[in-house]
């Protein structure tokens, strides 16, 4: 071949791009998304299947059996340590759309508000229902039950999308603990999907604020206090599901830093993940709390930002009896935005397939 017909390496660069992996590898795809910052990785196909007859069956299999998986997904080099994602399934019965679980760096958590808007958000993009100008409806089956979403539409655009959460309530308000290296903290304890310690900034005297110049202090202190209430608080109890009966992490309330919003929520969850957006279950919980406070009436809409500055609408819908606990059903309103699609591939003869974390 002469030196005017080879193509140059630059040439094969930009015309020969196509990757076919050998059939021994894995192949996962899916849509990355974000909900006021926070990440959704949304698996749509090549995960093995879940056996199982319920989400919580699902879950508890996954882990079991799957778990190299989730850290292959959520760890670098495909993630980082504050990645998250989650697995469609079917629903637990005839009348759910789909289930649900979620994953990130420590493991399956129990209810995921921001997953929760993404993926409904999706579902609409996506046509995975008939979709009708005004709110489309979802019955999402999480491990900590059914969630109602109610995506809107106008003129053909996805123009935000609010929840009904499951019961949430409060275990106890003005808690004290002392917590090694910081001192007492005063805390509330509530679920709203999953259990928070709810520390309030202006309740504590700390060292630190909410803003991004105070994220290592942030993440430490959040996790020193979350171990240290999850030693010493016998009542995160659910009142029916013992897998649901675990401290998830650490909610810092702080006054807003953008007008006109209402305050503001930084979540420190599982193993040290900071959440990028106000939390879908962590504003369900404070709705239990301000309700229990006399603070809320029916309908009346509180804002809340994030660290990143993204912002959620929480308000109270419904109350109820829950086991021993007068519950609330709290909405939470927000936006989700589709950031890119990936076909990731495990080789297994990579030393590295299961993934790493370095923080």
């Amino acid at each position: 071949m002469s030196a005017t017909t080879q193509l140059s390496t630059y040439q094969k660069i930009i015309t020969q791009t196509n990757f076919t992996p050998p059939v021994d590898w894995l192949q996962i795809k899916t849509i990355d998304m974000h909900t006021g910052g926070e990440p959704l990785r949304v698996i749509v196909d090549g995960f093995p299947e879940l056996k199982g007859n319920s989400v919580l069956e699902y879950r508890r299999y996954c882990k079991e059996n799957y778990d190299d998986l989730r850290t292959a997904l959520m760890f670098e080099p495909r993630g980082h340590a504050d990645m998250y994602g989650c697995i469609l399934l079917p629903p637990n019965d005839d009348e759910g759309d789909f289930g649900i679980i979620f994953l990130h760096n420590e493991g399956y958590s129990t209810m995921c508000g921001h997953a929760i808007i993404a993926i409904s958000t999706l579902a609409v993009e996506l046509k995975w229902i008939d979709v009708k100008e005004g709110d489309n409806i979802l019955k999402i089956d999480a491990p900590c039950g059914r969630i109602t979403s109610y995506t809107h539409v106008k003129e053909g655009k996805v123009t935000g999308v609010r929840f009904h959460c499951v019961p949430s309530f409060v275990v106890g308000l003005d808690r004290k603990i002392v917590v090694p290296g910081i001192g007492e903290v005063i805390y509330d304890l509530a679920y709203g999907g999953a259990f928070y310690a709810y520390v309030n900034m202006a309740k504590n005297n700390f060292d630190f604020d909410l803003t991004t110049d105070s994220y290592r202090s942030i993440i430490s202190k959040g996790m020193d206090i979350k171990h240290a209430v999850m030693e010493a608080d016998k009542e995160i109890l659910h009142p029916y599901e013992e897998d649901l009966s675990f401290l998830y992490g650490t909610i810092f309330i702080g006054e807003a830093i953008t007008n006109p919003v209402d305050s503001r929520n930084v979540c420190v969850f599982a193993e040290g993940e900071v959440d990028r957006c106000p939390t879908g279950s962590g504003v369900s919980g404070r709705v239990a709390i301000h309700r229990a406070r006399k603070e809320i009436e029916y309908n009346q809409i509180f804002t809340v930002e994030s660290i990143t500055g993204s912002v959620f609408k929480g308000s109270l819908v419904d109350e109820q009896d829950f086991g021993p606990f007068t519950a609330v059903i709290p909405q939470v309103e927000g936006t989700a935005h589709i950031t890119g699609m990936q076909t990731f591939v495990i080789d297994p003869n990579d030393p590295m397939k299961k993934g790493f974390i370095l923080r």
